[in-house]
């Protein structure tokens, strides 16, 4: 089951299927889109202005549903590249910051999601890695280019080969996410985290994702990214949000920011 709530320009999108660890099956997948779309929707209508994306009970998502899968006959291009892979590509170009909370098992298309996802935080007992070893299969999602992107190339194989987990601690250490906290306070800390970037200024928050990912998919460098760096700024300083900013700053008071 997939949920989603807006209130206080916050979308959250809950994968809620926790006496299946969140595993996701080709509906689910449809849904969890769906969801998206939604979000996106009131984005443009400035309804959402931050999305933050969890699991409920004790794992985010342990992956592909495979109960009832067929080996022989399973139409895996269907699963990936029909639903999954456009799923991830929507993810990604979300049109307002986004979060999501991780614990527990946070595996396959799980860990897939959380790639796709902005920014990540995680317990600090959470499991990463490619469990695929012992299934025959291989790491999907994108997997193989954010672990050699994040990890190097032989930690990537490594992980890949003895099919062994890291911690939500290790993952951070590796660079693979962002913060690790404990369990108890994850989700807490991750909701007004989110809360005061949905209050912030998001147009430039917009803007710097997009940069970002330019600069890591066209492998620009310093002088390149530095004129997409003032081109936005020069578009942002024509913003409500841009004079805002400033004269706050003069008047030493705190913005208020309407993305």
């Amino acid at each position: 089951m997939i949920s989603l709530s807006i209130a206080d320009g916050v979308a959250e999108i809950v994968l809620d299927a926790p006496h299946k660890l969140n595993s996701l099956d080709e509906q689910a997948l449809r849904d969890l889109s769906r969801a998206y779309d939604d979000a996106a929707a009131a984005a443009s209508r400035g309804e959402v202005r931050a999305l933050l994306l969890r699991g409920e009970g004790r794992a985010f998502c342990a992956g592909r549903d495979i109960a009832g899968v067929t080996p022989e006959t399973d139409d895996v291009q269907r699963y990936l590249g029909g639903l999954l892979q456009p799923l991830l590509k929507k993810m990604s170009a979300f049109p307002a910051p986004t979060f999501a909370a991780a614990q527990g098992a946070c595996l396959g298309v799980g860990l897939g999601l959380l790639l796709a996802t902005d920014v990540v935080y995680v317990a600090e007992n959470a499991k990463f890695g490619s469990p695929f070893a012992n299934l025959g299969a291989t790491l999907d999602s994108g997997g193989h280019w954010y672990f050699t992107e994040r990890l190097g190339m032989h930690r990537t194989l490594d992980l890949i080969y003895t099919a062994e987990l890291m911690s939500g601690a290790d993952a951070v250490a590796q660079g693979m996410f962002s913060r690790a906290m404990p369990a108890a306070d994850l989700l807490e800390n991750t909701r007004a985290i989110v809360a005061r970037a949905a209050a912030g200024a998001t147009s430039a928050f917009t803007a710097s994702k997009e940069l970002v990912a330019h600069i890591r998919d066209q492998r620009l460098g310093l002088w390149e990214s530095m004129e997409e760096e003032n081109a936005e700024q020069a578009r942002l300083c024509k913003t409500e949000d841009y004079s805002e900013g400033f004269r706050a700053f003069q008047e030493k008071r705190k913005p208020v920011f309407k993305g």
